[in-house]
């Protein structure tokens, strides 16, 4: 469950009080891992995987009573704000709209209290968040245009055209600068109060960025770009059973040959800041590290891709040659090659099996619990998947008798709960169930679905809705299935 997904009065779950409850129900239930979402800012579509920065962290979960307890807001700043008119569902629009304006009187708050505490801190993440703080600012001045559409000096970050803007823009780039301080702060309260209660987090890693980025316009040598700093080709996935045009996902692609010259130094420091902030990190797309899908700029589908190769295993092993060797959990879903498989057993990560694919084909694709390795992580389903209780009305008839008859699932038991079942019986080192079928919710609570824009990422827990008798019931099945830890 992602952050954004807590009940909260403010519109959006946050790093507070009520993050901290969930962190106490999970133990309570006999809970290893808390699994999120990407927590860097949003952009258009309001999707995780499309973010203004790798490293920055997402404004809207800063939780405005934690501030006001710091001293950094008033309740009345806050309170009375109409955040949104359904309390299960995100309103984004509210949030962009409202959120800053409250941030700003935090931020300038915390310049004059305590300067020296956001100093060290700016000074200790000069690596990224100088540039960062600058290219927000930026998109403010220039209202919010593709830094592809900025003037051509910045644009091409000429150094004197760069000097005399951040002196104009000192004041905005000192609130972004304090909103990624409130991030850390927060988010290094939440981590440690986790652990202390036996919870880790597993953070995820999209494997590309956006575009529209500080990681591109900073960094624009180690993508695959034209002399005007256009994408030449971009990322997705080709067509297949699910999609006849395939998957435009629009991503600028990497100069894998670049990177391979210093040692891949922009992936290896991506990672180790992951690690860092994360107990595991899951990494997105893995299969693109073997081979990607490369597609024209141009094109209006993903028809007339093509495969390219991947860095493969060097990258990996110049990652743990420099930060030695980390808690990696590899997406390895989609179409996958022997090259794929054979990463995957170089690297030794833990794959990803989810038992909704089990029942599209006879043979059930490797995805039924008997053929779990111990070295996996087992899913019923992942945020790009529907719940369980949809999924049953939405998929064949078949294959809905293949899961009844392989899992004996009942009514009485509830299907969701029989789901469930399956994955915690398997010999999955781990297994990962979202909060959605564990409460047995419809499509209404799907947290995306992919290829779409407008009706992702929204979805909410209603307040209360997991309590004791639910954590007692889920303890009680980790018991059952040898599951504590």
């Amino acid at each position: 469950m992602h952050i954004t997904s807590l009940p909260t009065p403010y519109g959006i779950g946050t790093m507070g009080k009520q993050a901290r409850g969930f962190i106490d129900f999970l133990k309570k239930a006999g809970q290893s891992y808390w699994q999120i979402l990407p927590v860097c800012p949003t952009s258009y579509g309001d999707s995780p995987y499309q973010s203004f920065s790798t490293y920055a962290g997402n404004p809207y979960i800063i939780d405005l009573d934690e501030l006001e307890k710091d001293g950094l807001l008033k309740k009345e700043e806050y309170e009375n704000i109409v955040w949104g008119e359904d309390e299960t569902q995100v309103d984004y629009g509210v949030i962009y709209q409202n959120r800053f304006s409250v941030l700003r009187k935090a931020g300038e708050r915390l310049w004059t209290l305590n300067p020296k505490e956001l100093q060290e801190f700016c000074a200790e993440n000069a690596s990224w968040v100088n540039d960062y703080a600058l290219f927000m600012a930026l998109k403010e001045r220039y209202d919010g245009v593709s830094w592809t559409q900025w003037p051509e000096p910045i644009r091409r970050r000429e150094p004197e055209a760069l000097a005399v803007l951040k002196a104009k823009l000192e004041p905005e780039i000192k609130f972004w600068e304090a909103v990624q301080f409130l991030f850390y702060k927060q988010w290094a309260t939440l981590k440690t109060y986790a652990n202390d209660h036996g919870v880790s987090i597993i953070g995820d890693v999209p494997i590309y960025v956006s575009t529209d980025s500080v990681d591109v316009w900073a960094n624009s040598t180690q993508f695959y770009l034209d002399d005007e700093l256009n994408c030449i080709e971009v990322a997705g996935c080709p067509p297949d059973a699910f999609t006849d045009d395939g998957q435009l996902w629009g991503n600028p692609l990497f100069r894998w040959d670049v990177m391979a010259k210093d040692g891949y130094k922009w992936w290896v420091e991506r990672v180790r800041f992951q690690c860092a902030i994360y107990d595991t990190v899951r990494i997105d797309h893995f299969r693109g590290f073997e081979a990607y899908y490369a597609i024209p700029a141009e094109a209006e589908n993903a028809r007339n891709g093509k495969w390219c190769k991947g860095p493969g295993i060097d990258l990996f092993n110049a990652i743990e040659n420099s930060i030695g060797r980390q808690d990696i959990i590899a997406e390895d879903l989609g179409f996958l090659t022997e090259g794929v498989y054979q990463l995957l057993k170089d690297t030794h990560f833990p794959g990803m099996k989810v038992l909704q694919f089990a029942f599209d084909s006879q043979d059930g694709g490797g995805y039924l619990p008997h053929d779990y390795p111990e070295n996996c992580v087992a899913y019923i389903g992942t945020h790009d998947n529907t719940t369980i209780s949809a999924w049953l009305e939405e998929v064949s008839e078949q294959a809905v008798a293949r899961a009844k008859e392989y899992l004996g699932l009942t009514s009485e038991e509830g299907y969701n709960w029989g789901m469930m079942r399956g994955v915690w019986a398997s010999k999955a080192a781990v297994t990962v169930v979202q909060m959605q079928d564990i409460l047995g919710l419809g499509a209404q609570a799907r947290m995306n679905k992919p290829s779409t824009v407008g009706t992702n990422w929204l979805w909410r827990a209603e307040k209360d809705s997991y309590n004791d008798s639910l954590a007692e019931k889920l303890l009680h099945k980790m018991q059952l299935y040898s599951r504590l830890p």
